[in-house]
């Protein structure tokens, strides 16, 4: 130890434990006690436990010597720790009671009190100590100064009043809690007080009491109890709606408290006044906020059930409804699938006024209209945050339904006017608009017959939607003004040349007129556009023209045209359709086709077919199909080679087409199937390296199916040497697994 004074070093001073070593052998130990063995082991090995020895005292010397000591002793313990711990004042004066010596009781007690006069079990304990030796004045003295040191602890003016009604001193009891009551305690002191009136029969007391009451405390639980305490002390009906109307005027907007208006209702429930508890159930539920009535609707709904009728339930229904809708919307005013739903809703009611009522919300300053507040404006209210029209495509809705809503259900045309002209000023025209507004507020102003305005608008639609005048063709189309639709088309295909749709309607129109040529013509000129949207919609569209005209070698010239801009295997497979099928057939509606059975489908086939001449007729059309197929193939084959999967789908068709002939004896299309069959290629499967989109190859190999056509297998010699050995190997693998198979059986 002499090596460690102030010489040393701190990593020398440091004191080191012994290192924990780990259980290595966890296994169980072959002797095992049990936790009861542990238990009685410690028991045994406890000492046993010092009692003290019992004192017989045989004289008052004796007894004196005893008092001393255990005096001294208890001074002792309360001179340390006394202050901090009222046990020990309790046991010294609870030890001087014993010796019935309550002179010096009381002085422990007030010693007690000296230090910690706050303690409210002292007090208690003091007063207890005075009242079961029957010391009333002395206890009474010591809640006096209880009430005084500390008047807001409510117990000690219980008991003190409980000590008084207990000794018949009536009186005195009310002196207390009239002394309580300055000190304006929380309800239960108030009730107490009444309690105590009511139980002597002094109900004019208690109803003085409750009136100071409700003025010290005007709140809802006491204007409940005051009304309650009039139904019980004499059954007086209007004395306790009174008390309920009073709260209503006295409590101001406290008085918009859910419990409050329950309470009433239930009241004249009681008193069998239905309607009287149906206004109050309507009037909370109109003056409340929607968060703060979810039990007054219960109740309401509950209340319907039993006491109202039919019309009454569903308004109590729709009101609740209404209720979840409000907090939706409240909860996402944006999420304009609410508001539709809150709409139908309100439209479903069949009440026009209250579909515009929606709350006592102020009214949204886009609509000028004399009305004070309505569904639909507070839906309208809520613009989407950006000019986007992904934004704005479930909005516009809004504007439409409620346009509709005052035209058809309201029949208010000059709201329905204005509604039109909010919702076109309110649209980001620079940005986007919607043509479908537009048109529908001028085929509104054309439904009251005011012609001039209805072009007005869309004079100006034009300008700012130009792709509108479509519909305004198709509009001035119905009023007979032919020249104005052509003028307007004219213009529009002017200002957007490459409109594919905007061509075939021009189309449709000419042709709906019968003008066959100027439809021809105006076909002609959009197919000659050097750029178009939709060519292939437009080209369709002047094929079926043709065929519908009956003229066949106008759409086999199309066709032939078409196939000089583009070799797609769709078109070549709608060619050689149009060859094998008569011209009345092509000209029928998909509609009409589908909803034809198998039966008239083929009367029509055999009649369209005679019409075209018959069995000479069929073997031609056959002829130039065969041949477009033919053309087809080698075209494919020859530009196309890798377009492998669309040869494979033209040469299906052809195989279908062949197998459906009727024009050639069994025999020879039985050949013609096998020519076709012989053309089809090989499907194998084969592996290539991953490409991303771009560009990059991970590493990784992916499988593929891959045709192989007759004259590729030919001008691949070695392919034949390739099949034969993935052959081998399979037949070898399935040997080998054979052979397995047997020397596992043995």
């Amino acid at each position: 130890m002499q090596g460690l004074g102030a010489g040393t070093t701190a990593s020398q001073r440091e004191h080191k434990l012994p290192r924990v070593t780990g259980v290595k052998n966890k296994q169980a130990a072959p002797t095992q006690i049990t936790a009861e063995q542990i238990l009685r082991e410690s028991k045994a090995l406890q000492e046993a436990e010092q009692k003290a020895p019992t004192i017989k005292i045989t004289d008052p010397e004796e007894l004196a010597e005893y008092r001393l000591a255990k005096r001294k002793e208890f001074e002792d313990h309360v001179r340390r720790v006394g202050r901090w711990n009222p046990t020990v004042w309790v046991k010294y004066a609870q030890w001087e009671e014993q010796q019935k010596d309550f002179r010096r009781a009381r002085s422990v007690w007030e010693r007690a009190l000296e230090v910690d006069y706050r303690n409210v079990s002292v007090w208690l304990k003091y007063v207890e100590m005075e009242m079961r030796h029957r010391f009333i004045n002395h206890a009474r003295n010591i809640w006096d100064r209880a009430v005084s040191l500390l008047p807001r602890i409510d117990q000690l003016w219980y008991k003190y009043v409980h000590m008084e009604e207990m000794l018949g001193n009536v009186a005195g009891a009310r002196q207390i809690f009239e002394r309580w009551m300055q000190w304006e305690p929380d309800h239960h002191g108030w009730m107490a007080y009444v309690k105590m009136e009511l139980r002597y029969g002094e109900t004019e007391r208690a109803r003085q009491i409750f009136e100071r009451y409700v003025k010290c405390l005007p709140s809802v639980k006491a204007w409940v109890r005051y009304a309650k305490f009039e139904m019980k002390s004499g059954g007086d009906v209007a004395a306790a709606r009174a008390c309920y109307e009073r709260a209503v005027d006295e409590l101001g907007e406290d008085a918009n408290n859910e419990e409050l208006f329950l309470r009433f209702a239930e009241f004249e429930e009681r008193v069998k006044e239905a309607e009287r508890a149906r206004a109050i159930y309507k009037y909370a539920l109109d003056h409340l906020p929607k968060s703060q009535a979810g039990e007054l609707y219960r109740r309401f709904v509950q209340f319907e059930k039993q006491q109202g009728d039919r019309e009454g339930i569903e308004e109590v229904i729709v009101s609740e409804r209404r209720f979840q809708y409000e907090e939706e919307v409240k909860r996402n005013p944006l999420n304009y699938d609410s508001w539709f739903d809150y709409i139908r809703l309100e439209e479903s009611a069949g009440d026009i006024d209250r579909t515009r009522e929606a709350s006592p919300l102020p009214r949204p300053p886009l609509l000028h209209l004399p009305a004070p507040s309505f569904v639909y404006e507070r839906a309208i209210a809520n613009v989407p945050p950006a000019p986007e029209k992904r934004y704005w495509q479930r909005y516009v809705y809004l504007w439409i339904k409620y346009a509709l809503f005052e035209e058809l259900e309201a029949e208010d045309v000059e709201r329905t006017r204005e509604v039109y002209r909010a919702c076109l000023k309110l649209l980001p025209h620079k940005a986007f608009t919607f043509g479908k507004v537009w048109i529908m507020a001028a085929q509104f102003e054309i439904r009251q017959l005011r012609l001039d305005a209805a072009r007005k608008i869309l004079g100006m639609s034009i300008g700012m939607c130009p792709k509108v005048r479509g519909g305004v063709g198709g509009m001035e189309l119905q009023l007979g003004n032919i020249d104005r639709c052509r003028t307007l088309y004219q213009k529009y295909i002017e200002w957007s040349p490459a409109n594919a749709g905007a061509w075939g309607r021009f189309a449709d129109l000419e042709r709906s007129l019968g003008e066959a040529e100027r439809a021809r013509a105006v076909y002609e000129l959009a197919i000659a556009q050097a750029v178009l949207d939709m060519p292939e919609v437009l080209w369709k569209a002047y094929i079926d023209f043709e065929i519908g005209e009956g003229n066949r070698e106008g759409a086999r010239e199309l066709y032939e045209r078409l196939l000089q801009r583009t070799r797609h295997v769709k078109v070549w497979l709608s060619y050689a359709k149009f060859e094998a099928t008569p011209l009345a057939v092509l000209a029928m509606p998909a509609e009409e086709d589908e909803q034809q059975d198998e039966e008239a489908r083929q009367q029509q086939l055999a009649e369209a077919e005679e019409a075209e001449g018959g069995e000479a007729g069929t073997a031609e059309r056959e002829a130039r199909a065969r041949r477009v197929y033919e053309r087809a193939f080698r075209g494919l084959r020859d530009s196309q080679p890798d377009a492998k999967e669309e040869a494979v789908m033209l040469l299906e068709a052809w195989r279908a087409f062949e197998a459906a002939a009727s024009s050639r004896p069994a025999e020879e299309a039985a050949r013609a199937v096998a020519a076709v069959e012989k053309k089809m290629p090989r499907r194998v499967k084969r592996k290539r390296p991953i490409v991303l989109d771009d560009g990059s190859q991970p590493g990784g190999m992916e499988e593929y199916y891959d045709y192989i056509f007759p004259d590729e297998a030919a001008a691949a010699p070695n392919l034949k040497l390739l099949e034969m050995a993935h052959k081998w190997k399979r037949q070898r693998t399935e040997g080998d697994g054979g052979g397995d198979a047997d020397a596992a059986a043995a």
